[in-house]
């Protein structure tokens, strides 16, 4: 299994939120992870669900366009997020991404987010791939 490596070094919104480690797992199976700081809890001390949700879509957004073939400049078409569990700060979450179709257009993938052997959140979603403009 390959090594962990830092997807946010360049300045952006992930490295201005935390940061991400991304690793591939196989062809279709990618995963990422980054710990909870006091910066990306809510007001009842457990992790925020807009974080939550910026990871997902920067985590699999990663693996989409690794599956693509890091050719294509894909975005975000949709994406359903189910919030099922919290963290807290100090926290490692870890999402599994799997690519479920890849076709001419489009990448379609699956992601479960979860920390200390719970679920908090599971992903769907759609992505086109595009041309860089």
């Amino acid at each position: 299994m390959k090594k962990f490596e830092n997807i946010s070094s360049k300045p952006g919104f992930m490295k201005h939120n935390g940061g991400l480690m991304f690793r591939e797992i196989s062809k279709n199976k990618f995963q990422f992870k980054t710990t909870v700081k006091k910066m990306h809890l809510n007001r009842a001390g457990i992790t925020h669900g807009g974080f939550i949700a910026g990871i997902i879509d920067a985590g699999s957004g990663t693996a989409v366009h690794r599956a693509a073939g890091n050719l294509e400049v894909c975005v975000t078409i949709s994406l359903d997020i189910k919030f099922i569990g919290s963290s807290i700060i100090g926290d490692t979450i870890i999402g599994d991404v799997e690519i479920q179709k890849v076709t001419n257009s489009l990448v379609f993938m699956r992601c479960k987010l979860h920390s200390n052997k719970k679920v908090l959140a599971i992903g769907n979603g759609v992505w086109k791939k595009t041309k860089r403009s």
